[in-house]
């Protein structure tokens, strides 16, 4: 049954894609989407804590045919990013043009995405994985809704194209210890190669290219900001959480040596995590675009996630394998909340691109001009990002750092220390999470001041709640949803660490006596202790109150002008962390006339990025100057060309008789 919703949501996605190729029937493409994610979702319900058999799909590869089977952490985490993405694919984009084009940018996204989580052949999987970067790129280059997009997009291709050689190349060198490329020789094969730190390398850079691990993450900003809301909730949720799930895939099951000989990897690994999830979310707080801001969060998140699978390896290779079940079973729990909250805010984006005609973070007046339902469904996705109770992504925190604790269990000082410092970052990240998605919702959708006469859709208001109410629903029905994931930590570890995550309705990491919250309950004690403030609140209008005017200054009030901006709001941490954002600030006066009279003061500021100057920079200057040595290669004159086919004949007949 499962298998066939699955192939329903292939063909689903197929016939929507070629729909949209022929630019008629747009609005049946975007159901023809949405179906097809139903499909996925329905799918993933119907086979959890079970994954689905194994199936062969009709295509060949060298007269090879490829098995398709979705383990159980691929059916949670398609399952959970399919839910924003096919509510994406149902609004479609709010660019005025291209809409043909993006559908079937998100049709490739899609159908790349499920090959990734399900096709168990290395051949087929590298083309799924290059169709998802593919289905990106043709639905931000659609939507036109920068200058020049094509800058943007050739610099992610250009970054995703590093990480899909490292993925080549790791998977060449272990089918050359196994009979094939069929995933399930991998295991023996990674068991018997002689360098399987250097292989695990290159699935960390292969799969880190999308997932925004230094130094990918920043052409995350860049792409997401030339793309709509809905793009980004297809390309931060069920894309990232399918290179979430290869990347655990290769390190857990393909490489078992790295396990018992390597420990400096898993620390390797919680490292690079940790440092990315910091800087990540440091550049966050500094956007002032919602995309940019979403996309580096994104990117905080899944950092987040690979460090604590990074957590699962040390823990693994110290010997325990419950605790390795509960740090692998948490970062699922972490994306699953990651890819409903951060859907449900990119859409929210669009809507406040609808209602003000761009994406700047800025007071709009949006809630008070909104349903009620479009507010309380982004508040539930920003208290979850922000790490609040009673929220998913509050469980999920406390589930990291309750992890993290248990440092004490491994065995060499080494691992001890990196827990150890590994949860002051995540503190700090956490931290600064909570101080940009104050910075979200409150300049984003409160305040009075600049906002156009735009309307959120109905349908965005209605998806925007729908992600909230599921965000909430994951939180509070977390003891039953833990059930569900059980089957994949047993599958894993041979365990049953996600059972004992929770306690009857209490969430602990695998036992009481450590520590307990409850979710299920705090929604219910929440609203109760809520009614002391409305009492007071009450009464104080009860009483006689004398209101005046603030003082400003002995000017007269103006709430537009005074109102604090993103730039100020986070300036105190721009100057604190100078030495990483490094700021700039430009100011340029257009004068008329005599230099004191001033028509206009144009002000700049931004940030300098960590990686740009000192890695990329000088990686186009090479390419450049490459390029420009080549030319010759295309000058136009027939004797030139005569003399390198003649030269290419000498080398390929001495080669012939060597």
């Amino acid at each position: 049954m499962a298998n066939d919703l699955l192939a329903a949501a292939a063909l689903l996605w197929i016939a929507g894609g070629v729909l949209a190729l022929t630019g008629r029937g747009l609005g049946l493409a975007r159901l023809l989407l949405a179906l097809g994610g139903l499909a996925g979702v329905a799918a993933a319900i119907g086979s959890l804590p079970h994954g689905t058999t194994a199936t062969m799909i009709p295509l060949r590869m060298a007269d090879a045919r490829a098995t398709f089977r979705m383990a159980p952490a691929a059916l949670w985490l398609m399952g959970f990013g399919l839910v924003p993405a096919l509510l994406a694919c149902l609004l479609a984009t709010p660019a005025r043009s291209g809409r043909a084009g993006w559908l079937f940018g998100a049709a490739c996204s899609l159908l790349g995405a499920l090959g990734v989580f399900g096709i168990q052949h290395g051949g087929f999987f590298l083309l799924a994985w290059e169709m998802m970067s593919l289905g990106g790129a043709v639905m931000i280059l659609n939507e036109r809704l920068t200058d020049e997009p094509g800058s943007s997009v050739l610099f992610m291709l250009a970054m995703l194209e590093v990480g899909s050689i490292a993925l080549l190349v790791a998977i060449i060198i272990l089918a050359s210890a196994s009979p094939g490329l069929d995933f399930a020789g991998f295991p023996a094969a990674g068991a018997a190669v002689a360098v399987p730190g250097l292989i695990g390398l290159l699935f960390v850079i292969g799969f880190g290219a999308k997932l925004g691990l230094l130094p990918f993450y920043e052409w995350f900003p860049g792409a997401y900001g030339a793309g709509s809301g809905a793009s980004g909730a297809i390309m931060s949720g069920v894309v990232m959480n399918a290179a979430y799930f290869a990347l655990s895939r290769s390190l857990m099951n393909w490489l078992p040596t790295l396990h018992a000989d390597a420990p400096r990897f898993g620390i390797f690994v919680v490292a690079i995590g940790v440092v990315s999830a910091m800087l990540s979310v440091l550049y966050a707080f500094q956007q002032e675009d919602w995309r940019c801001l979403l996309s580096f969060s994104s990117a905080e998140n899944a950092s987040v996630s690979v460090a604590l699978l990074g957590v699962a390896l040390l823990f693994r290779q110290g010997g325990s394998p419950d605790l390795a079940g509960l740090a692998w079973t948490v970062a699922l729990l972490h994306l699953a909340g990651h890819a409903l909250a951060k859907g449900g805010l990119f859409l929210t984006a669009d809507g406040a691109f609808a209602a003000t005609g761009g994406y700047l973070i800025r007071h709009s007046l949006l809630l008070k001009r909104t349903a009620w339902l479009f507010g309380l469904g982004a508040l539930f996705c920003a208290m979850s990002l922000a790490a609040m109770p009673p929220q998913a992504g509050f469980v999920s925190e406390w589930f990291v750092f309750q992890t993290v604790f248990q440092g004490f269990h491994i065995p060499s000082l080494a691992g001890r220390l990196v827990l150890a410092l590994a949860g002051a970052g995540l503190a700090l990240t956490a931290a600064v999470a909570f101080a940009t998605f104050i910075k979200v919702f409150g300049l984003g959708l409160l305040g009075g001041g600049n906002h156009n006469e735009g309307r959120v859709s109905a349908g965005t208001v209605v998806s925007v709640g729908i992600l909230g109410a599921a965000v909430l629903a994951l939180a509070v029905g977390m003891p039953a949803w833990l059930e569900a994931l059980n089957g994949a930590t047993v599958a894993e570890f041979g365990v049953d660490s996600a059972r004992r995550m929770h306690d009857g309705w209490l969430l602990v990491p695998l036992t009481a006596k450590f520590a307990f919250t409850s979710p299920s309950m705090l929604v219910i004690v929440m609203p109760l202790l809520s009614l002391f403030p409305i009492g007071l609140l009450v009464l104080s209008r009860a009483l006689a109150a004398r209101r005046a005017p603030i003082w400003y200054g002995g000017i007269r009030q103006n709430i537009t002008a005074t109102a604090t901006t993103a730039l100020t709001f986070s300036n105190a941490l721009r100057t604190f962390y100078s030495f990483i954002y490094r700021p700039t600030a430009e100011t340029e006066r257009v004068v008329t006339g005599r230099e004191y009279f001033v028509k206009r003061l144009v002000f700049n500021q931004d940030v300098a990025p960590v990686f740009g100057p000192y890695l990329f920079a000088p990686t186009v200057r090479l390419v450049r100057y490459a390029s420009k040595r080549a030319r010759v290669l295309q000058s136009g004159h027939l004797n030139f060309y005569l003399g390198l086919i003649g030269a290419l004949l000498v080398i390929i007949l001495g080669l012939a008789l060597l």
